[in-house]
């Protein structure tokens, strides 16, 4: 591209300052409305406490940004876009607005949402875990639950991918609201130290509360247990507990189960291999208003023409398939079980097919990062 072909993407309008949000050790947070879209944004703009660490806090400002800007989930906080400038040390973070309260408040207002926010939470760190990612601030007002009561996790300040140099120090000091678990000792935090966190955190709050209707409690007993041999070593162990036990509990009679078997076996046979980078569809909704959509490009036919508009709803990325012979009728019955079912049932439902996925075989594509003809 010739550099007169290139162009300025500066935006020529002002966000409106509503209000002061909060300050950490790496920024401040303002709230501040589009009025072009009619939407609320957060702001994190760096601004740290000492001047003398703000090249060092810079680095963990860009490594917050490093870690978000990749996430999407939805119990995990938005980012939609980042300025960062190098020369002056200085940047900024634009973050979706959670309208509501952080999760003690919630549910001490809320004590018969605890279930469904446990779950949430976990299937929230279940994703930072699958991509490497320890939060290592886990306390109540970094996991806030909106008003329609989806939870989001929040504040990355001082996250790190599992494989970067650790400040163990700083994780230490961090989580000195509850009794440490015995690998602090080692000098240690992990995916298993998270999983201690979040559980003396849910255990705390229904202590507080005195909360009866936990259906978790022999669950929440381990991950609290302080010595990590005795503890689930992640959140994906943690969920594939849940799962066990929620597919018998809920209730899935037989014509459900029946329904869902036969469609992960068609699944299973149309899918001969994934990209190793391809990540699956994980927000339930989601995937119920992308399962209605193709459904009706082929509704009338007897299997689908190309199955891929339907392997597409669930693998974000890419795979080798067999284009033909997908019964319809299969994926009008598994549509019509996912309407149905409660937000519990379709979060069993697309675990499930998650991990009959990860049984087919992975695959790696080939490097392209000397290819020089990229237009930017």
């Amino acid at each position: 591209m010739e550099p007169d072909d290139i162009i300025p993407f500066v935006r020529q309008h002002d966000y409106q300052f509503i209000q002061k949000l909060g300050q950490g050790a790496c920024g401040e947070t303002v709230l501040l409305f589009d009025d072009l879209i009619n939407e609320y944004f957060v702001c994190k703009k760096f601004s740290p406490y000492s001047e003398e660490e703000r090249e060092d806090l810079f680095n963990r400002f860009i490594d917050e940004v490093k870690i978000l800007h990749l996430m999407y989930n939805e119990n995990v906080v938005r980012v939609f876009n980042f300025f960062l400038y190098p020369k002056s040390l200085t940047g900024f973070i634009m973050m979706e607005f959670v309208e509501g309260s952080d999760i003690e408040d919630y549910l001490g207002e809320s004590p018969e949402m605890i279930n469904e926010v446990f779950l949430q939470t976990i299937n929230g760190f279940s994703y930072l875990e699958a991509n490497s990612i320890l939060h290592r601030d886990i306390r109540p007002y970094n996991l806030l639950v909106r008003d329609d009561g989806v939870l989001k996790i929040i504040d990355f300040g001082f996250g790190k991918r599992v494989h970067t140099p650790v400040d163990f120090d700083k994780s230490v000091s961090l989580n000195l609201w509850c009794d440490p678990p015995n690998e602090f000792a080692n000098k240690v935090y992990d995916f298993t130290t998270e999983v201690y966190f979040v559980g003396k955190l849910f255990e705390h709050i229904i202590q507080a509360n005195e909360l009866s209707d936990f259906k978790y409690s022999n669950l929440l007993e381990n991950m609290c247990q302080i010595e990590p041999t005795k503890r689930l070593p992640g959140f994906s162990a943690v969920m594939q507990e849940i799962q066990s036990d929620m597919f018998f509990e809920i209730g899935f009679n037989e014509d459900e189960t029946e329904t869902y078997r036969d469609f992960a076996k068609a699944l299973g046979r149309h899918v001969s291999k994934i990209e190793a980078k391809t990540r699956y569809q994980d927000d339930t909704d989601k995937m119920l208003v992308e399962l209605e959509n193709v459904y009706r490009s082929f509704l009338l036919e007897e299997t689908i023409p190309d199955c891929s508009v339907l392997l597409n709803t669930l693998l974000k990325g890419a795979y080798y398939y067999s284009k033909k012979n997908f019964p319809v009728r299969i994926v009008r019955d598994f549509l019509h079980l996912t309407k149905i079912s409660s937000p519990e049932k379709r979060r069993i439902l697309l675990s499930n097919l998650h991990t009959r996925l990860d049984a087919i075989e992975r695959y790696t594509e080939p490097d392209t990062s000397d290819f020089d003809d990229i237009p930017f």
